[in-house]
C-alpha cells in the first residue's frame, strides 16, 4: 500500500490548521473576556487600552494579570468584581498570548 497520499494529506491538513490559529482577540472572545472588556471603550470592566495604560512598563504586570484572571479580583477597577477564569476556558499559553497582546495595545 502506498502511504504517500495519506502522508501528504495529513501534512496539508496540519498546515491548514496551523495557518488558521486564533488571533489574541479571538482567544479573548472565546474565553469570555469580551463580555466585560472591549478594545477601546469601558464596558463592565476596563478597556484593553485602559489596562495597557495602567500596567505599562511594569515588569511584573503579565504575572499579576494572569493571577487576577485565574483567581478573579475585587476592587482593582471599581466595585464590580472580576470572576475567575479557569484553564478550561483559556489555556495558560493562550492566556499569555492575550495578556501580551493587551499590554501592547496602544
Amino acid at each position: 500500500m502506498n502511504l504517500k497520499p495519506f502522508v501528504l494529506a495529513a501534512g496539508l491538513c496540519a498546515a491548514a490548521c496551523a495557518s488558521q490559529a486564533a488571533t489574541p482577540a479571538e482567544l479573548a472572545t472565546k474565553a469570555g473576556c469580551a463580555v466585560c472588556h472591549q478594545p477601546a471603550a469601558k464596558s463592565l470592566g476596563p478597556s484593553y487600552q485602559e489596562i495597557a495604560k495602567k500596567y505599562k512598563g511594569q515588569a511584573g504586570a503579565p504575572a499579576l494579570m494572569a493571577e487576577r484572571v485565574r483567581k478573579g479580583s475585587t476592587g482593582v477597577w471599581g466595585k464590580l468584581p472580576m470572576t475567575p477564569t479557569p484553564p478550561a476556558r483559556i489555556s495558560d499559553a493562550e492566556l499569555k498570548t492575550v495578556i501580551d497582546w493587551i499590554l501592547k495595545t496602544p
